[in-house]
């Protein structure tokens, strides 16, 4: 009776079931990576999709309102910190305000993107988000999509006496003029890569980044979509610092600024 080779029948060796798990562990090592950034790669192109979407509905939204991008409506008094839309027409990720009041890109709920909100949410977010509820905020209190909308550009914390709420002349379509630094204004809408100190989430001031910082996705006026690399963090608003957090929508125009002088 071979004894040696029934036990050989019965199983694998110690030897044998080590070999197997470390065969098992580099072919791991090497798909994983491929893996995650295939599973990037789909939400950097789900991200893009959303933002041609977004570009539709934009348009569409000038075709009803005399070419006009969507504005407004009016800024309420600046109070808190917690008010991500100081004065009108500020860059904001905002889609409504504390009244409830559509603003920026909620302004295209009703109409333009009434049956694809969720575009609305990039996923590629690095921070969770609800994205239904936020949604159920709008026209109860303050709600905020995954991005920022140039609206008019204004940075200061309130409005000044002169403002035309109704028709400032640079947010036509085909007139958006120039942008500080000199360049045609394109750049209308912006994944958001908002880095800030902690403490604040009770004022509902936390970081807000996706695609792990790496690339900035961006929406222009033609309609096109930029996937631009980030790896100057020249689409990033960090206010880290305290000091820094006063400049932030000073610094969101910048990023804008920063997509208009792509190719």
């Amino acid at each position: 009776m071979d004894v040696k080779g029934n036990r050989h029948k019965e199983g694998f060796t110690l030897i044998e079931l080590l070999v197997v798990i470390a065969i098992i562990a580099i072919l791991a090592s090497l798909i994983l990576p491929a893996l995650v950034a295939a599973k990037h790669a789909a939400k950097k192109a789900a991200c893009i999709s959303n933002l041609h979407q977004i570009g539709v509905a934009i348009h569409n939204y000038t075709i009803d309102h005399e070419g006009r991008i969507p504005y407004g409506p009016k800024a309420p008094p600046f109070t808190s910190p917690a008010s991500f839309y100081p004065s009108t027409g500020t860059p904001t990720s905002l889609l409504s305000l504390s009244t409830g009041a559509p603003v920026g890109l909620g302004l295209l709920l009703q109409h333009y993107l009434a049956y694809q909100p969720r575009v609305l949410f990039c996923p590629g977010t690095d921070q969770p988000i609800d994205a239904d509820a936020e949604l159920e905020k709008v026209g109860v209190k303050q709600s905020q999509c995954s991005y920022y909308y140039r609206h008019a550009g204004a940075t200061h914390l309130f409005d000044p006496p002169t403002l035309n709420v109704d028709a400032p002349e640079h947010i036509l379509m085909q007139n958006l003029g120039q942008n500080r630094n000199g360049y045609q204004i394109r750049a209308l809408v912006v994944d958001t890569m908002f880095l800030c100190p902690p403490g604040l989430e009770v004022f509902n001031v936390k970081p807000r980044t996706h695609h792990r910082l790496k690339i900035a996705n961006v929406l222009y006026a033609d309609g096109a979509v930029g996937s631009h690399v980030n790896v100057t963090n020249k689409f990033s608003v960090d206010v880290r610092s305290y000091g820094d957090l006063q400049q932030a929508f000073d610094r969101i125009l910048k990023v804008f600024e920063a997509a208009d002088a792509e190719p």
